[in-house]
């Protein structure tokens, strides 16, 4: 019994550290190899999103550019076809000459006429006249021929907090009347989406400023979102109304 009590009252031996298996130790070797490969893949890495970023918008140039040459070219190519003339880019030189005599045309006082004419009907057609009138808005803001319809300016306004600013074009102007004397006002069109889309503001033509900005440039820097934005901007001097209303 003495030697159960010994036996059962003596500690548990505890295993030798040694008895563990060990693993090896790594290598100064082996350490090396992953730094490189990791800075290998990096660079790798670094440099394939640059040549995306390089190889993007020449693609997304050369498939628009092609895209429209043959979209263009399929006006006329069928009716070479027919002739049994296969020349290609024929067609699309025959649309380009012929979109020019459209313009000619369209320019003199009867082409004037016989397009109001068209516009007139057209604007009878229950659903075309909607597609018709936005897509003439569209034509008409970037237009050479800066009609009343046409972006005026190229406006910048504080919107929507004080200290923040929105970049926007001017489309028109209007005087109120108000009993303590006349305000004059610009409609100022803020895009929130795209070009095209966007918010009318009727803003104090004292409060806008008037960067100098062609329309063709605040139009490329609103489609690049922003990314074509000069980094100097210096307002001009203020257009008086009568001159903006003559344009």
């Amino acid at each position: 019994m003495a030697e159960a009590k010994e036996s059962t009252s003596s500690p548990l031996t505890q295993p030798d550290p040694e008895d563990f298996p060990k693993s090896p130790p790594s290598s100064p070797n082996s350490s090396t190899r992953k730094a490189c490969y990791a800075v290998l893949q990096s660079w790798v890495s670094k440099k394939f999103m640059t040549g995306c970023m390089v190889l993007f918008p020449v693609a997304v140039t050369f498939f628009i550019t092609w895209w429209f040459i043959q979209f263009v070219d399929g006006f006329f190519s069928p009716l070479y076809a027919r002739l049994g003339i296969n020349i290609f880019g024929l067609g699309f030189v025959t649309s380009l000459i012929f979109m020019f005599l459209v313009g000619v045309f369209a320019s003199s006082w009867m082409g004037a006429t016989v397009f109001s004419v068209g516009e007139w009907f057209i604007k009878r057609m229950p659903f075309m006249k909607h597609i018709y009138s936005a897509s003439k808005q569209i034509s008409a803001a970037i237009s050479p021929d800066q009609n009343t319809t046409a972006f005026k300016e190229v406006a910048i306004i504080r919107h929507p907090r004080i200290g923040e600013y929105a970049f926007g074009f001017i489309t028109s102007s209007v005087i109120l009347q108000r009993d303590d004397g006349d305000e004059e006002l610009c409609s100022v069109y803020v895009p929130t989406n795209h070009l095209y889309i966007g918010d009318i503001f009727l803003v104090n033509s004292k409060e806008i400023i008037r960067p100098n900005l062609s329309i063709r440039e605040g139009i490329e820097i609103i489609i690049s979102v922003g990314m074509t934005m000069p980094q100097v901007i210096s307002p001009i001097e203020r257009v008086p109304l009568n001159r903006m209303v003559s344009l």
